[in-house]
């Protein structure tokens, strides 16, 4: 226990000198010597903002093609899927932090619920508390101003145009009506004697980082965004005028310098938009009885689709409407990135320490919310599951990047509309807690989802039809993988196996191609292709006769495209070539696998195979015992059939 204390005394007294060192405090004089070493000291809002965030780096996927895609790594940990809508809000970001007109514009971010974009807010929120704490994210301001402004504002007007010819130093706004106040009274007129430190923005402590929510219009009073009088010092001072006699903490004065998050923002009464209009058009806060008064913020704000909606209906927001950048920020349309959002948010709890998740559970629940948030494909080649396939960058037959395109083109408000990952949570964490559970596995998933239906107040008549035939689809599509999943299991040493085969057809394939013969590895003698083992292995994917030729020489090519990248080419590069292989091992093995599983009481080889399968899908898959018997089981079910 002594031990323990020292360890928090120590701990504590760490995080205290760390706070300490951040401290910094020095004359106007002594701040403007930091600012001529390093400008960015001074730099606006948006640049500050953008500057965080493009501080993490980034990083590209399918570099130089048309699909290319840039994930910022400052999102990448919590946001899974969106990378469209949030490289639009950095470029807003990147664009504003130029000076250029749009940052004189809200951004406005338009979605679903469960979309991600109270988080994108919230991560814009605690990187800029991170980001001030660091040596390119120091920011400084004038002591004992309400408003932590810009102590650059100290140089007067006419002497700015000298500055920044001299210095290169760009010079923005205008001191508060408090900064005034002291610069005559209290330091007599002396500007380079004003005090200034370093701030470090904080939500809770209110500097850099306001928040407004919408409550009762008839109760929420406009001070709340522009402050108020202060009635412990108007009695003795008696002019509501005089700077000491109002207080200047609304959320947009305590916003200056960073970030202002306005919480539904198309809720609110007209009269905090008006407030809004000129923040985002003069950069002025209008409070009581003062003159405008200059703020340097990024005014975020999220809503749904129907109060947008009903917004852009309204011919008295047109004001408002043209000061506004609106970004959608649709569900995650990818299997994969859906199944990290429902990992990442099941790991936060501590039920999972006594819980397993069956391997493919997520990944099934994901499937079925991912459909649910896509359009109907309007060619008569392709379904909702070979869609929902190629977005997720799977190969599928026929189809190419292309038409990945095209397909996204076709659509009008894909990623809109569906289940959202709440209500995926919500389920699966009903499903977890229930009495006498150790495991779950995607049949227990998917049966959690459709009971919930029911009970889903957003959901009409007509969507509850639908979903209830998506959640038969992707069952369907779990079939194909439990079956997958065992004979991969019943093939001792799969891998290798795969390999070698992959590895003997690319060697006849490409003698096939170049018109060469191969070397017999035992004899030696040189003879022809293996045409026999080539087809056996084409038809397992429907390959006919005519199509062959097409099919060999599209494998060399994609053989030559990564050797060009310097990449090994393997079974798996080969989407299709990975189908063949699989299914082509699994032929071999399906009688025994559905003998094995389909055995009501198995004798003593068919319960020695089983022993070996359950004991591969434990220690080489992620199976526990529960779930390896149910996923046994239940194959051997499907195979009865």
């Amino acid at each position: 226990m002594e031990d323990n204390k020292l360890n928090i005394s120590d701990l504590l007294e760490t995080h205290r000198r760390e706070r300490e060192q951040l401290a910094w405090e020095g004359s106007f004089r002594d701040y403007f010597e930091l600012v001529l070493q390093n400008p960015n000291i001074s730099k606006l809002s948006h640049a500050r903002v953008c500057d965080m965030v493009l501080a993490s780096g980034l990083e590209k996927i399918n570099e130089g093609s048309r699909d290319e895609i840039i994930r910022y790594n400052f999102f990448s940990d919590e946001l899974y899927g969106i990378e469209g809508p949030i490289a639009k809000i950095v470029e807003y970001f990147k664009s504003a932090g130029q000076r250029l007109e749009v940052r004189k514009r809200i951004m406005l971010l338009m979605g679903p619920v469960g979309g991600g974009k109270s988080t994108i807010v919230t991560m814009l929120k605690r990187g800029l508390e991170k980001y001030t704490r660091t040596d390119n994210g120091a920011v400084y301001a004038i002591k004992d101003c309400p408003m932590h402004e810009e102590p650059l504002h100290l140089i007067p007007p006419e002497l700015r145009p000298e500055i920044e010819k001299h210095y290169g130093l760009y010079i923005e706004g205008e001191l508060c009506p408090q900064c005034r106040y002291n610069l005559e009274h209290v330091y007599h007129g002396r500007h380079e004697d004003v005090l200034v430190h370093r701030i470090i923005f904080s939500e809770k402590e209110r500097i850099g980082i306001g928040t407004f929510a919408p409550s009762d219009p008839k109760s929420q009073d406009l001070t709340e965004l522009t402050g108020s009088i202060d009635l412990s010092t108007i009695g003795e001072i008696g002019v509501e005028s005089d700077p000491r006699a109002y207080r200047f903490d609304g959320e947009l004065n305590i916003a200056n310098r960073g970030l202002m998050e306005f919480i539904e923002m198309l809720k609110v009464d007209e009269k905090f938009l008006y407030s809004l209009l000129t923040l985002s058009q003069e950069q002025s806060i209008k409070t009581g009885r003062f003159a405008m008064i200059y703020a340097d913020e990024t005014i975020l704000s999220h809503t749904n689709e129907n109060e947008y909606a009903a917004f852009v209906a309204n011919r008295k927001s047109e004001a408002l409407q043209d000061r506004i950048i609106m970004i959608r920020v649709p569900y995650n349309l990818k299997v994969s990135q859906e199944e990290r959002i429902y990992d990442k948010l099941l790991n936060q709890s501590e039920v999972l320490r006594n819980i397993h998740i069956a391997p493919n559970t997520l990944k099934v629940a994901a499937m079925f919310a991912v459909m649910t948030r896509l359009e109907e494909p309007r060619k008569a080649n392709i379904d909702i599951v070979k869609k929902m396939k190629l977005y997720d960058g799977e190969d599928v037959e026929g189809f190419k990047s292309k038409d990945v395109r095209e397909l996204q083109k076709e659509t009008v408000r894909e990623g809109m509309d569906g289940i959202s990952p709440r209500y995926i949570i919500n389920r699966l964490s009903g499903a977890l807690v229930r009495d006498n559970i150790t495991c779950i596995n995607p049949y227990d998933a998917l049966l959690a989802i459709k009971d919930g239906f029911e009970q889903h107040s957003g959901i009409s008549a007509e969507q509850r039809e639908r979903y209830m035939n998506l959640v038969s689809v992707a069952r369907r599509e779990y079939d194909q993988i439990a079956k997958n999943e065992i004979q991969r299991a019943f093939v001792y040493s799969f891998e290798e196996m795969a390999k070698g085969l992959c590895d003997n057809y690319l060697d006849n394939v490409e003698a096939y191609c170049n018109k060469e013969k191969i070397k017999d590895p035992i004899t030696e003698d040189e003879i022809e292709p293996d045409e026999k083992l080539m087809r056996s292995i084409e038809e397992q994917i429907g390959v006919s006769e005519n199509a062959k030729n097409t099919f060999r020489q599209e494998i060399l090519i994609r053989i030559s495209t990564y050797a060009r990248k310097g990449k090994a080419f393997e079974y798996r590069s080969h989407e299709r070539l990975k189908e063949a292989i699989e299914k082509k091992i699994f032929s071999d093995v399906k009688d025994l696998v559905k003998i094995t599983t389909s055995a009501k009481t198995p004798d003593s080889d068919q319960l020695r195979r089983i022993n070996e399968v359950i004991d591969r899908l434990v220690t080489q898959h992620g199976y526990c015992t529960v779930c390896a018997n149910e996923l046994l089981s239940y194959v051997g079910s499907l195979m009865a059939r």
